[in-house]
């Protein structure tokens, strides 16, 4: 079974389609103790920073995240989600996020270019098990102002660029994170759920 947290940030309907076409269990997700029932556990989220730590917070969900992945089981953080694995940002400068992920968030340096970021945009030095079966160059679809950075390099899956390169994924152990969005990417975003159902130990039809 798959958990999807629900703690009211959207774009929970396109990943609950896309998890159904592979059919595949998948849960909405409020009670904390039901994550740790899952095999796997996707955070998606559109909206502020601020807003969505508070939320997890206050339902309990955010130290069961945090738990869950101590325990193993494999986390994908999408969009906001992503952001939501670091330490802080830019957007909330009293919130903090799960601190998974050593860095920070900061708004997009996007040399006059339009902000948000909206639109197809290509992924550079792909690498890891997320990854695996996507090349470099390969597009995918972003809508956000603001851009994670690791501090720990090593973790950082991919780049991309929007005036300024960003990390647009991280794959840490079991913890794994996408700026665009996967389940809006067509070809290439569902080999990416696909390869994180597999890692959940999901038979993916």
């Amino acid at each position: 079974m798959i958990a999807i947290v629900d703690y009211g940030a959207g774009n929970i309907r396109s990943v609950v389609n896309v998890l159904k076409s592979f059919n595949v269990d998948c849960v909405l997700v409020k009670n904390p103790k039901t994550l740790f029932k899952a095999d796997g556990i996707i955070l998606p989220g559109v909206g502020a920073f601020g807003e969505a730590s508070e939320n997890l917070e206050k339902s309990g969900l955010k130290s069961a995240l945090i738990s869950a992945t101590e325990k193993g089981i494999p986390l994908l953080g999408i969009c906001l989600g992503l952001q939501l694995l670091f330490d802080e940002s830019e957007e909330s400068a009293c919130a903090k996020g799960l601190g998974l992920i050593k860095g920070k968030v900061t708004l997009i340096n996007s040399g006059g270019r339009k902000i948000p970021h909206i639109g197809w945009t290509s992924l550079n030095n792909v690498k890891g098990k997320l990854l695996d079966g996507i090349k470099n160059d390969e597009y995918f679809y972003f809508v956000h102002s603001y851009g994670a950075h690791a501090d720990d390099r090593s973790c950082v899956a991919a780049t991309a660029d929007y005036g300024e390169s960003f990390d647009a994924c991280i794959e840490k152990g079991n913890i794994f994170g996408c700026q665009f969005h996967p389940e809006k990417s067509s070809v290439m975003g569902r080999r990416i759920i696909s390869n994180f159902l597999s890692l959940c130990g999901e038979e993916v039809q």
